[in-house]
């Protein structure tokens, strides 16, 4: 076993200290893996997911010329001299239905009822709203101009048949799914969920439910990090628990590889006598541990290796920390073997942010990058930024935050007062 101090990895001695990016630049030298296959789920099923294929307009959407308005269609031309009080009086030639095609055409001076959605008739190239008209028997009275084009909505204004309307690599949102629907697609060509193998490892966790003994914890790490992988595409699954044994790490690792494309192996990444992960890396397969100890904290722990092709992140075991780590690594391992575009770097926090006033000083240490927990408060000068305290054992301390405030590893302080950026959770 080593002992602290000594070189933990061929690139290094403990630790590395990278900064997040050149850690992940590292292993991805390294890791290169192939995407993960693709499947076709139910349109029902497609938020969320990320695309395999460019998808293309099968047909021009919409299909036909149709109203924007309930209203009259008509030609634009015998509405020229319209006005309020001077309407122009056009023969009524019928109704167009809804979800038909329209029986009747528009000739000269006259003018055809259509509903919002409905087909504009053959002949008309304008739509007077409702409220510009009064209908007199078979006489429509237009009190106001129309020019071509007005509240018609173009045969392929939307989508044209064989443009590419969504992007392989894209992260299904809901308004993906309605542009989807109006295609027509039932099944949809996505990447299967990568699968993430969680290995927690202490002799003092217990499962959720099971009563504590004396010095015992409950086992958080596995379901936050199950929770995140799900929430990010992934498909986790945790595994049997390990006692702090060599022995019982190895086994539980080699199993582990064999059926993931990600392994998260929780609790043993530093260099205590019962850190584990990074000799249970480097036994398990080849090239073995690529980073110890990374800039950063929380997580300064961190390990990541590769496995015989597959990527192995020792994640910490205080569950600030194990949660960053993930955000930090795992997500944008996900997003590599997903096909994620554009693909996500290291050390890059959640999808939104917003701005606000530091309401009081950060101070940081040269050197590193914090990733600093932050409540957000809307005040009437705007919104202030509240740093949450709490070690990186205090899982209440990411319950009470809105996100994280990233400080640069150039800074030592961030000043009160400092327009800054959160990072969202």
């Amino acid at each position: 076993m080593r002992r602290p101090g000594e070189g933990t990895t061929p690139a290094g001695t403990w630790g590395d200290w990278l900064a997040p990016a050149e850690a992940w630049q590292r292993v991805r030298d390294v890791w290169q893996p192939a995407l993960v296959g693709q499947e076709g789920v139910p349109l029902t099923g497609a938020r969320g997911r990320v695309l395999a294929q460019d998808v293309r307009a099968p047909a021009d959407s919409p299909a036909f010329d149709r109203s924007a308005m309930d209203g009259y269609a008509v030609r634009a031309a015998d509405t020229a001299a319209a006005a309020q009080d001077v309407p122009a009086r056009l023969a009524y030639a019928g109704d167009v239905p809804m979800g038909a095609a329209s029986p009747i055409a528009v000739g000269p001076g006259q003018a055809a009822w259509v509903a919002t959605g409905s087909m504009v008739p053959p002949g008309a190239d304008s739509v007077v709203m409702v409220e510009r008209t009064t209908r007199e028997g078979e006489t429509v009275l237009i009190r106001q101009a129309a020019k071509p084009g007005d509240n018609v909505v173009r045969r392929g204004d939307d989508l044209h048949a064989g443009a590419v309307v969504l992007r392989a690599g894209r992260r299904v949102r809901p308004h993906d799914v309605a542009a989807l629907a109006s295609m027509g697609l039932a099944q949809v060509p996505v990447r299967r969920r990568p699968r993430v193998a969680i290995i927690a490892g202490g002799d003092e966790l217990v499962s959720p439910g099971a009563p504590l003994a004396p010095g015992q914890i409950y086992d958080a790490n596995s379901y936050a990090m199950a929770a995140q992988i799900d929430e990010w595409g992934g498909e986790p699954a945790i595994l049997p628990r390990v006692h702090d044994r060599p022995e019982e790490v190895r086994a539980a690792l080699e199993r582990a590889v064999g059926g993931a494309d990600v392994v998260l192996l929780s609790g043993g990444s530093s260099v205590g006598i019962k850190d584990l992960s990074a000799e249970a890396i480097d036994a398990v397969g080849r090239p073995g541990v690529l980073v110890h100890g990374v800039a950063m904290r929380p997580a300064r722990p961190t390990v990541l290796g590769v496995v015989d092709g597959v990527l192995v992140i020792g994640i910490p075991g205080n569950p600030v920390s194990a949660m960053i780590a993930c955000e930090v690594f795992a997500r944008p391992a996900l997003e590599s073997v997903l096909g994620v575009q554009p693909a996500r770097q290291a050390g890059t926090m959640g999808d939104y942010s917003t701005q606000g006033r530091l309401a009081a000083r950060v101070r940081s240490q040269v050197g590193r990058r914090d990733y600093v927990r932050v409540r957000l408060e809307r005040t009437a000068e705007g919104i202030a930024v509240h740093p949450v305290p709490g070690g990186s054992n205090a899982i209440r301390s990411m319950v009470d935050a809105d996100g994280l405030l990233v400080v640069p590893a150039e800074r030592e302080a961030v000043e009160e007062g400092a327009t800054v950026e959160v990072r969202l959770f």
